[in-house]
């Protein structure tokens, strides 16, 4: 049954960010404002997360985020990468990349409650 709204803030109350590159855009016009500061606003958000804290899971999904791969202290933390998950490029790799489940056994590793991603 599909869900009946796309509310995700059961997953926030879990501590799931969801953080694109650029946080804005004009209609229709991709990358539009990826030039006004967000990118650099993004980049110091991942940096500081990847800094002080430990044992986070990264989903890179699509090329801007997986450009920020650097950013990520990998002796700390854990990188899963998958095509985007628009409709544009989902079918290149998201669908089955198994992010959910992966990141789930990778919870229960760190002795965390894994997610109930189901919305």
């Amino acid at each position: 049954m599909p869900p009946k709204s796309g509310n995700l803030e059961k997953w926030a109350l879990r501590g799931v960010l969801l953080l694109n590159a650029s946080l804005t855009v004009r209609q229709n016009e991709p990358s539009s404002h990826s030039k006004i500061g967000w990118l650099q606003f993004t980049d110091a958000v991942i940096s500081k997360i990847s800094e002080q804290k430990l044992g986070i899971i990264f989903l890179l999904w699509g090329k801007f985020a997986q450009d920020k791969q650097n950013m990520i202290d990998e002796t700390k933390h854990y990188v899963l990468k998958a095509a985007h998950p628009s409709p544009f490029s989902a079918e290149r790799g998201f669908f089955g990349c198994k992010h959910f489940s992966k990141t789930n056994e990778l919870l229960t590793l760190q002795n965390k409650e894994p997610i109930d991603w189901k919305l």
